[in-house]
């Protein structure tokens, strides 16, 4: 898999994927990042990737030529084009479907943003998906798209030692989150691992952990139950 990210800000980057899983899937080649500096595509001497807007507002945009110029000299950097996703916090909400999604992909290209946003024209004739990683606002895409990076990588095949591990985690099986888990010491403290989880019966070892996992996503997040009810009406 290639993966493209655009960004003012490369080096904020480059130390997280030179590191730990992603740094050795690399080393492997189970996985190609580039990064490419967006002002290197800017079109005077001032490398100038941003303007007022129009109608007057606060804050500076991202301007079209640039980003035009640098998305098909990225395209055009290998055979297979590449999925072109935009950052933004009005984007739809990434979840693990979409990593999902994109780790069966050959190539991704991700757009940082910066400023007060993007020229409109952008969303509308360059970016395939436009993605937020939540309610909240960040000072440019950086961290939004190590966070993508991160979370298709350890999808692909190879990637984590033990593959099972990443089909039985948090929202893999549907809207659950993972349920409670222990190690050594059998009892810590006055506090002792359920009794079932001991028993060696793996069936009922497999429905105390389904359980548990519906117990905890009705308390830390009821919204996914909700939406999942949603989606079955």
């Amino acid at each position: 898999m290639r993966i493209d990210v655009i960004t003012l800000f490369p080096e904020i980057l480059q130390g997280v994927l030179e590191h730990s899983i992603l740094g050795r899937a690399q080393e492997r080649g189970l996985v190609h990042i580039v990064l490419h500096q967006l002002r290197d595509y800017a079109l005077d001497k001032h490398r100038t990737v941003d303007e007022k807007p129009y109608g007057g507002g606060p804050g500076m945009l991202l301007k079209c030529e640039p980003i035009f110029r640098c998305i098909e000299a990225v395209q055009a950097l290998d055979e297979k084009p590449g999925r072109v996703v935009l950052f933004s916090p009005g984007g739809q909400v990434f979840r693990q479907p979409r990593a999902m999604e994109y780790s069966r992909l050959d190539r991704i290209i991700l757009l940082c943003g910066h400023y007060e946003g993007f020229d409109e024209r952008v969303r509308e004739h360059l970016a395939h998906d436009e993605l937020s990683i939540g309610d909240f606002v960040l000072t440019n895409g950086a961290l939004p798209a190590l966070v993508v990076i991160d979370a298709v990588v350890r999808l692909l095949p190879g990637v984590v030692g033990n593959e099972s591990s990443t089909a039985e985690e948090s929202f893999a099986a549907g809207n659950l989150v993972e349920g409670p888990q222990y190690t050594r010491p059998e009892e810590f403290r006055g506090w002792t691992v359920p009794p079932v989880l001991l028993s060696g019966n793996h069936a009922e070892i497999a429905a105390w952990r389904q359980e548990q996992s519906r117990l905890k996503t009705a308390r830390t997040r009821p919204d996914l139950l909700n939406q999942q009810q949603r989606e079955e009406i």
